[in-house]
C-alpha cells in the first residue's frame, strides 16, 4: 500500500433536516471537504459513500447536485460501520495505486426511526426477549453492561459518568446535535431505557454528513501546502465463529481483533494516541470499548472512568491519559448511522490540526477512530501526523 492522507474534510451540524434530502445533506459534506483541501471538484477520481436507509445509488445523486458525473462510485451499506467502510474504501482505492484522489462521504436521514435492531421479524430468536435475549440495541447494550458489572463490579454510576463526560465535551463543539450540561445526578434520574443505561446514556436520533478528501503522495505533493495527516493504519474485521451464550451477542471479540490489526499496521500502541473516538452508541459501550481498544485491562474501564483518564478534564501528566470522544460522542453529537464514520475521521484531523477549539488536545499526533455495526463489522482507524 503506498501512502495515503486526508487533504480535507467537512461535517454539517448533525440534527434534523426533515426538509432537506439525503443527496443536498451530502452536497454541504462533500462541497465543504473540497473547499477544505482547496480543490476543484473535477480532481477528483472516485467517490465511496456511504448510506443505510436510503441506499438506492446515494453516491450518484449527491455528485448530481454539486455538478459532477462520469466517476466511477461506489455505494456501501454496513450497519453502523456504513460510513467507516466508506473511507476504508476511499483509502484503499487510493492505497492500491489505482486513483490520486478519493472522496469519502457518509449521510443518513433517521426519521422517524424506533429503536435500532428490531425484533427480526418472524424470527424465533427474537419472539421471546426473556428467554432468548433481545435484537434492540438498547437492550443488548444494556446486557453488555449489565455483564461487566456482573464480572467485575462495575457500577451505574461509572457508565453514567461516561454521559457526564460526553456532554461536557460537546458544549466545545459547535456541530454537535446536542451542547446540553448535565450533572450525574440529571443523568441518573432520567427515565430508565434499558438498565443500566438512562435516557442521556443513549443516542440521540438524527440525520448528518460527513465527508473527507485522500490524496496519495503526489496529489498531496501537488495540491497541499497544510500539515500531512497519513491514514497509518485502517482495519476492518467481523464476528468470528465463538462457542458463547447467544442471548448475550459479542460487541467485543471483532473490536479487538480489528484494534490489534490497527496497531500492529500502524506501529503504534494505545500509549501512542492523544485522543480516541469511538462508538458510544450508549454509555455501557463507551466503557467496553476503552478495554476492547486496549485503552487499558480487561476490567479496568470503570477505573479509567474514576479516574477521569479519558476526561479531557483528566491528569493529562499521566502516561495512560488518552482524551476520547472529544467531539461528545455519539451520545451528544449524534448517529446519523452512515455518517458517523467518516464524522469521527472529521474530528480527528481537526484535533491533528489544532483546530477543535475549547476541546483541542494540545500537541496531537495520533489519534484512533472507531466504529462497531453490531453483526456486520468493526473498523478502526489509526492516523497520524
Amino acid at each position: 500500500m503506498e501512502n495515503v492522507y486526508v487533504a480535507g474534510v467537512g461535517m454539517i451540524k448533525f440534527g434534523r433536516y426533515p426538509e432537506e434530502t439525503i443527496a443536498t445533506l451530502g452536497a454541504q459534506a462533500v462541497s465543504l471537504a473540497l473547499k477544505d483541501a482547496e480543490i476543484p471538484l473535477q480532481t477528483v477520481e472516485m467517490m465511496a459513500a456511504g448510506n443505510l436507509y436510503q441506499t438506492n445509488m446515494v453516491g450518484q445523486s449527491i455528485l448530481k447536485e454539486i455538478g459532477m458525473t462520469g466517476i466511477p462510485v461506489y455505494n456501501v451499506a454496513n450497519a453502523c460501520a456504513t460510513g467507516s467502510t466508506a473511507f476504508r474504501e476511499a483509502y484503499y482505492a487510493v492505497g492500491s495505486g489505482a486513483y490520486d484522489v478519493a472522496l469519502a462521504v457518509g449521510v443518513e436521514q433517521m426519521g422517524k426511526q424506533g429503536l435500532l435492531g428490531g425484533t427480526g421479524g418472524s424470527d424465533p430468536a427474537y419472539i421471546t426477549e426473556g428467554v432468548v435475549g433481545t435484537g434492540t440495541m438498547p437492550g443488548v447494550f444494556g446486557m453488555a453492561g449489565m455483564e461487566h458489572m456482573r464480572k467485575y463490579g462495575t457500577k451505574i454510576e461509572h457508565f453514567a459518568q461516561i454521559s457526564v463526560k460526553n456532554h461536557e465535551h460537546a458544549m466545545g463543539n459547535p456541530l454537535s446535535q446536542y451542547q446540553v450540561r448535565v450533572s450525574l445526578e440529571d443523568v441518573l434520574n432520567a427515565r430508565m431505557v434499558a438498565y443500566p443505561n438512562t435516557l442521556y446514556m443513549c443516542c440521540p436520533t438524527g440525520d448528518g454528513a460527513a465527508a473527507s478528501v485522500l490524496m496519495s503522495e503526489k496529489a498531496i505533493k501537488k495540491y497541499s501546502s497544510g500539515e500531512r495527516i497519513r491514514v497509518a493504519a485502517s482495519a476492518m474485521t467481523t464476528d468470528p465463529y465463538t462457542d458463547r451464550n447467544l442471548v448475550f451477542p459479542d460487541i467485543n471479540t471483532m473490536v479487538q481483533k480489528a484494534a490489534d490489526l490497527a496497531y500492529a499496521e500502524a506501529g503504534l500502541g494505545p500509549q501512542d494516541l492523544d485522543s480516541v473516538e469511538l462508538h458510544d452508541c450508549f454509555a455501557t459501550a463507551e466503557l467496553l470499548h476503552y478495554e476492547n481498544l486496549r485503552l487499558c485491562d480487561e476490567g479496568e474501564g470503570g477505573r479509567m472512568v474514576e479516574e477521569k483518564l479519558t476526561d479531557l478534564s483528566g491528569p493529562r501528566d499521566r502516561k495512560d491519559w488518552v482524551a476520547v470522544n472529544t467531539s461528545g460522542g455519539l451520545l451528544s453529537k449524534g448517529h446519523p448511522l452512515g455518517a458517523t464514520g467518516v464524522a469521527n475521521i472529521c474530528e480527528l484531523v481537526w484535533q491533528m490540526r489544532g483546530q477543535a477549539g475549547e476541546r483541542q488536545v494540545e500537541g496531537h499526533k495520533a489519534g484512533l477512530a472507531h466504529v462497531i455495526g453490531l453483526g456486520s463489522a468493526a473498523t478502526v482507524h489509526i492516523l497520524t501526523k
